[in-house]
């Protein structure tokens, strides 16, 4: 089954939006996702893995919460 981990940075303040992608997967994939965890991380990391594949990087993508969940769509 399907694990998902969002790593957030804490001094950021980005937990808000770790929240809003968790919820986001949730609602969306239900029980086809075995977890959805949230790490967390400083230096203005927000990272979102699937089975430890990199599907989002805040540093190389636009934060877009429907894309995000298209990206992990293909790994459901």
């Amino acid at each position: 089954m399907t694990t998902v981990e969002i790593e957030y940075c804490v001094p950021c303040g980005f937990l808000s939006r770790a929240e809003d992608v968790q919820r986001a997967l949730l609602t969306t994939f239900r029980e086809d996702l075995e977890a959805v965890t949230l790490r967390t991380g400083d230096d203005g990391v927000f990272v979102v893995r699937v089975d430890d594949d990199v599907v989002f990087d805040k540093s190389e993508d636009p934060y877009d919460v429907d894309e995000i969940v298209r990206k992990i769509r293909a790994y459901v």
